[in-house]
């Protein structure tokens, strides 16, 4: 737990930034595409909460490749959308040794994608999906809106939709040593993460979004 807390404050980073990354979540065979716009103003619905979503803990994040073939392929061309917060950006893997901050580095995130952090869960196919990204005009900087309810979204590259998710869960400002949020595991969920400052030590912006059945 005390790595996962490290990578945590690494992976928050030192910007405002915004990233996300589903993995090949698929429609079930002769499911017809669903349009973006027949989700975005979806009637709101009660979702059980799990404020404190632990799960059993995957692999430490440092032991993943974050350039795994597979993992990378099954990202490539989907999306993630928030459509009341205007958020919509092509989701990517992270990569640890780029994006976390360590002495004598201050991290080098990508700018205008969303990132899963190596080790939690492909988006759609249960547990955790940590999906980190700048607190920016273009990326996450919209996040710290969110409201309960928001309707969240996982696209294709022909921007039908995937999966449709709902926030069920915001917490403004989240310790960065608290790793608990990278766990893997426990129920599907995408934990949606920003900075809410520019130093590591800042606190973490989290929504916590999950699947609408």
């Amino acid at each position: 737990m005390k790595s996962l807390s490290r990578l945590l404050v690494l992976a928050t980073l030192t910007m405002f930034a915004s990233v996300v990354s589903p993995f090949a979540p698929v429609t079930e065979p002769g499911d017809a595409p669903v349009p973006i716009e027949a989700v975005a103003s979806q009637e709101s619905l009660e979702l059980p909460i799990d404020p404190h979503p632990r799960g059993a803990v995957g692999p430490a994040a440092s032991s993943i490749p974050s350039s795994d073939p597979p993992v990378v392929a099954a990202v490539e061309g989907l999306r993630i959308a928030i459509p009341r917060l205007g958020i919509d950006l092509p989701l990517e893997v992270g990569d640890i040794g780029r994006d976390v901050p360590r002495p004598g580095f201050s991290g080098a995130t990508p700018e205008g994608v969303a990132l899963l952090f190596p080790g939690t869960s492909v988006p759609g196919r249960g547990g955790n999906s940590y999906i980190y990204a700048h607190a920016r005009v273009g990326m996450f900087l919209p996040l710290w809106g969110a409201r309960i309810d928001d309707v969240v979204v996982l696209l294709a590259a022909d921007r039908s939709v995937i999966k449709t998710y709902k926030i069920g869960l915001v917490v403004p400002r989240v310790d960065p040593e608290d790793g608990h949020w990278l766990d893997a595991g426990g129920r599907e969920r995408l934990t949606l993460q920003t900075s809410t400052g520019p130093r590591p030590a800042d606190p973490r912006f989290i929504a916590v979004a999950y699947p609408v059945d």
